[in-house]
């Protein structure tokens, strides 16, 4: 049985998409990041990273992690990967070229995208947008997105998923990287056909409800 440790503010939410996606069999073990908790190690904190228990799973205290049988694997995207071909369907590339396209997306997103994605979240998430280094960073951030946003628009401007006619693994992949700018307008204004996509994916039943379920999730535990 697979079982899935982690928290829905997280990269977790890449593989439990999928597993929602699927309808396949798993556990769910909520595990949340010890910086989110005032005393991680109170008796009263929730299951958080930095337990002993949940160490000796993934030493570097990060989540997600996922165990089935005796396989333990601790990267999003190889989990994600994994579930994908352990329970096969449409979601799951089906020649060699797929597969090979969805390694690429994958890590077209990684490298190029996630980390000025993600700087353009933290700036808003810390609510410093309006400052000196806010504003820098933020445009660092867009420059550095300018060229992958291009090329991902190009791709997408003669397909509605990034395999062709249907949504798969690589859809979610490389979406959870590009959201983490969604908030930033002006990184998206020249990219109708990546609007288009990212606006298909996040409308998706599946991820509207963990969405929800996410937005429920504390930020921060006392």
């Amino acid at each position: 049985m697979v079982t899935l440790y982690g928290s829905l503010r997280s990269r977790t939410l890449r593989p439990l998409w999928l597993l929602r996606e699927m309808d396949a069999p798993f556990e769910w073990v909520p595990v949340v990041q010890a910086y989110r908790i005032g005393d991680p190690s109170a008796a009263s904190a929730p299951v958080n990273t930095a337990s002993a228990a949940f160490r000796a799973l993934n030493p570097m205290a990060q989540v997600p992690a996922m165990t089935d049988g005796e396989l333990t694997l601790t990267e999003s995207m190889a989990i994600t990967l994994y579930l994908a071909r352990k329970f096969g369907g449409p979601l799951t590339p089906q020649t060699e070229v797929e597969e090979a396209l969805t390694l690429q997306w994958a890590f077209f997103g990684d490298s190029t995208i996630e980390q000025p994605a993600l700087d353009i979240l933290i700036v808003n998430h810390r609510g410093t947008v309006d400052t000196e280094q806010g504003r820098a960073t933020i445009d660092a951030a867009r420059k550095a997105l300018q060229q992958p946003f291009a090329r991902l628009d190009a791709h997408l401007q003669s397909r509605p998923w990034l395999l062709g006619d249907r949504f798969t693994v690589a859809d979610i992949l490389l979406v959870e990287c590009v959201r983490f700018a969604m908030y930033d307008t002006v990184a998206f204004a020249e990219f109708a056909a990546l609007r288009r996509w990212l606006e298909a994916c996040r409308a998706r039943p599946v991820f509207t409800q963990l969405w929800a379920e996410r937005t429920a999730e504390p930020d921060r535990y006392a």
